[in-house]
């Protein structure tokens, strides 16, 4: 799982330093000053590098310092430089669906679609013929046997044929026009279809990518924490750090309560988009885009509402493929009598905690323009709050600024309406507050 989420952000990354700067225009710029051609293509894999490589040395130290018995330097080694692999093979990848597609949406759907073939292939080889698994990129990093036979070669085949990816999309962005892609492009529309002429069928369209690339990661996190749940007592019975995150109890088996804890960090990860979905709003203010919106008899109530709803939708419609395909396949090879609808409502409540986040987002942004980046930090805090306050012993009245720490921990806890409708309330209300400060604050004051 934690490989896929490397392989998604060393997409992300790549995609933003070439395609989509490309696509703004902006690497035209660079281009007219003394530069050579591919000098944007060979920076943006030098920070791939960097942010892979720095990411692999934080965790590698992370896991050291826990001071566990099994967890030792060598195996953590291992372990880091497999997800170093993941997120250079796939920023490889990347670079080079950005020479064949003519724009960030399809160079991105083609990285995304390599990710998810090869999830598909290691998990049908994992299931039977394991020589298929050694077809998909994933299934050859876990050959790493992280922490029990710590091989290196994995990840040297696979950043060896990352390097050859390079070298071909750096051979190919040669070729290319800017602005173009190899691929032949498909005739486009002669007229805008019914639903694209209406304000949340123009706001959907021009986040139809994120989306169904968030679609596709949220559906593939869930399989893969759904699909180790079986596994899960013989390995946290004996492991006591792990015991402490999650505050072990008799009354419940340790799979069921790890489980309490991966519902909440999907919905921490289910929040991230939809605060995606809001930004959008202030990148396309940034951007002097509103102006052509607001030119037409569009009023500002009217865009930042359908924002909103966008966002609530995104917020429900991501959370429930995330737990449905992690109770689908949990389920499948659960032993511990969670059936598959307690553990779809024990993930659901957690929607109004997330709609206060993004309420939050949205008050700053409306009221101030700017500042609203801090939200970021307000989730990340409350993913430390829910995922080490146990661990590090966090004062209650610290975990209680965290709106999550509020949802009843289904099944251990018992359901409570009244914090749930609390928090919709106020999720509410803040949006409210952002909207009234959006309509009466002046437009591109950044």
């Amino acid at each position: 799982m934690t490989m896929i989420v490397v392989a998604i952000m060393s997409i992300l990354l790549v995609n933003r330093l070439t395609r989509q700067d490309e696509e703004n225009q902006q690497l035209e710029l660079l281009l007219a000053l003394p530069l050579g051609r591919l000098a944007p293509s060979f920076s943006a894999i030098v920070v791939l590098f960097l942010a892979n490589g720095l990411l692999a040395l934080v965790t590698t130290i992370g896991l050291t310092i826990l001071g566990i018995d099994s967890i030792d330097f060598i195996g953590s080694l291992s372990y880091s430089s497999a997800l170093f692999a993941s997120g250079i093979f796939f920023g490889a990848i990347t670079l080079l669906t950005a020479q064949l597609s003519n724009n960030q949406r399809g160079s991105m759907m083609l990285s995304y679609l390599v990710l998810g073939v090869s999830y598909m292939v290691r998990a049908v080889g994992d299931a039977g013929d394991l020589w298929l698994s050694y077809l998909s990129p994933l299934g050859l990093l876990q050959e790493t046997q992280a922490y029990v036979a710590n091989y290196f070669w994995p990840q040297i085949v696979i950043v060896v044929i990352s390097f050859f990816i390079i070298g071909l999309s750096m051979r190919l962005r040669e070729k290319r026009d800017l602005g173009s892609g190899l691929l032949p492009d498909k005739r486009g529309k002669k007229s805008a279809s019914s639903f694209l002429k209406t304000t949340p069928g123009f706001i959907l369209t021009l986040q139809k990518v994120p989306l169904i690339s968030w679609f596709v990661a949220m559906l593939l996190i869930g399989l893969s924490y759904g699909s180790v749940l079986g596994d899960l007592d013989a390995f946290l019975s004996e492991n006591e750090v792990i015991q402490q995150i999650i505050g072990s109890t008799e009354d419940y088996s340790l799979t069921e309560q790890f489980i309490a804890i991966i519902l909440k960090v999907m919905a921490i990860i289910s929040t991230i988009p939809t605060l995606m979905v809001f930004h959008k709003l202030k990148s396309e203010e940034v951007k002097g885009r509103l102006d052509h919106l607001f030119a037409r008899p569009l009023s500002r109530l009217r865009i930042y509402t359908w924002y909103s709803v966008i966002s609530v939708l995104t917020s429900i419609v991501l959370l429930t493929i995330a737990v449905v395909s992690l109770a689908g396949a949990g389920v499948y090879v659960l032993d511990t009598g969670v059936d598959f609808m307690t553990i779809v409502e024990a993930n659901i409540v957690y929607l109004p905690a997330i709609w206060v986040v993004l309420g939050v987002m949205g008050a700053i942004y409306g009221l101030l323009g700017k500042f609203d980046g801090l939200t970021w930090l307000y989730l990340l805090f409350c993913f430390v709050l829910i995922y080490l306050g146990d661990l590090l012993e966090f004062p209650d009245w610290l975990m209680r600024v965290s709106p999550f720490y509020w949802i009843p921990e289904l099944p251990m806890d018992n359901f409570t309406v009244w914090p749930l409708m609390s928090l919709t309330g106020i999720g509410l209300g803040l949006l409210v507050i952002g909207g009234i400060g959006f309509m009466r604050r002046d437009i591109r004051q950044n």
